[in-house]
């Protein structure tokens, strides 16, 4: 069985695309930080555990198939000296999931199948054998699919979130997604004053901040997205110069209008037919920065590469991929500049909540299906 689009509407009973005004640190919709910091439910030894374990590796596009989903008690708890329990309150999403899931690649590990499926996310405090971690506090990155976890708060390199900082700032503006953005353009793509630049997946979580960054160094920013809706929020809220909707327009013939001289930076995100359009029209030493390939992730096939290297031989074209933790010296650095931009109204984004434990799989999958916009969350109901 495979996901279908009806099959997601279904399951997931109420979306909340949340306009997120970020310059203003403002929620446009109350309950999600409620949500995070409310009251610690109490924990017993009956206190069920939902989980999702991976049952199978994905062949191609993955399906519920792949999936085990498990209820059992928690049983009695008794942490030891420095372990903490914590309640799983916000999931995020992100592609290094779903290439986890198919036995890793680069710096992205494996994910045996068997376990709980990692992820990331914020979690609440619940109980507690370590000073460091009070009851009540919010820490990131800790566990996976699951409501509860034990971690040994010694080990983690995290500590709790500060107090007043928006965890949903933590992951959306500030976060990993927009972290990448932020290396790929400025390390990699390092558009020049004046200079045209093309992001793919325009209006997803690292495009969209990628398009923003191009903009605020001073280049010419052209988006590249699927849907009128997603377009007309690139140009009114992202204020980017213009927009290729790939789902109604030739993508090659409307780059030949933006950029008559070649695009000098190509910021992809998804590969496929619409990577190598781009590569066509790439100007004379061009840069390509390679961040993804969210096109392919459900195919089961490798991503194609372009299909005319002498032409990137004699444009001089620069090609380059990365992955954020080969950066994680310059996090520091990075998430200042992105704080710096946010604070002074240049940076905003969007935040897509979808609700339930149970519909974690299926918000996975839009992802790929394209059917959210910006910085896609899950809030437990946990």
């Amino acid at each position: 069985m495979t996901f279908t689009n009806e099959m997601i509407e279904n399951e997931i009973s109420r979306r909340s695309v949340l306009q997120y005004a970020l310059a203003g640190g403002v929620m446009a919709s109350t309950g999600l930080i409620g949500s995070a910091m409310a009251a610690t439910k109490p924990v017993t030894a009956k206190t069920i555990n939902r989980q999702w374990i991976l049952k199978s590796r994905p062949a191609a596009a993955i399906s519920m198939d792949n999936y085990e989903y498990r209820e059992t008690p928690l049983g009695e708890i008794n942490l030891k000296d420095g372990e903490i329990l914590v309640r799983h309150t916000i999931f995020g999403m992100a592609p290094a999931t779903r290439v986890a899931m198919s036995g890793g690649s680069g710096l992205t590990v494996g994910m045996p199948t068997g376990q709980i499926v990692r992820g990331g996310g914020v979690s609440e405090v619940v109980m507690s054998k370590n000073k460091r971690f009070p009851v009540g506090s919010l820490t990131m990155g800790v566990g996976g699919w699951e409501d509860y976890t034990i971690a040994d708060g010694e080990k983690l390199t995290q500590g709790p979130l500060p107090k007043g900082v928006d965890p949903i700032d933590l992951m959306s503006v500030l976060g990993g997604n927009a972290q990448t953005a932020y290396i790929g353009m400025t390390k990699i793509g390092e558009p020049k004053p004046g200079e045209l630049v093309v992001v793919s997946g325009a209006s997803g979580s690292v495009g969209s901040v990628a398009c923003q960054i191009a903009r605020i160094m001073g280049a010419k920013v052209i988006g590249i997205a699927g849907g009128a809706a997603k377009c007309e929020t690139l140009m009114k809220e992202y204020k980017i110069h213009g927009t290729i909707d790939y789902k109604s327009e030739k993508v090659s013939e409307k780059l030949k209008q933006f950029a008559p001289d070649g695009v000098n930076v190509y910021y992809d995100n998804v590969g496929g037919t619409i990577m190598q359009d781009v590569v066509d029209q790439m100007a004379h030493h061009g840069r390509v920065v390679l961040c993804g390939t969210v096109s392919s992730y459900n195919s089961g096939n490798p991503a194609p590469g372009p299909r005319d290297m002498l032409g990137i031989v004699t444009k001089e074209i620069k090609m380059q991929g990365f992955e954020l933790p080969s950066y994680m010296k310059e996090r520091d650095t990075t998430v200042a500049a992105l704080k710096k931009w946010k604070d002074e109204g240049k940076l905003i984004g969007k935040v897509d909540i979808r609700e339930g434990f149970k519909n974690l799989p299926a918000t996975l999958e839009l992802l790929f299906s394209g059917d959210k916009e910006g910085t896609l969350l899950l809030r437990s109901d946990a």
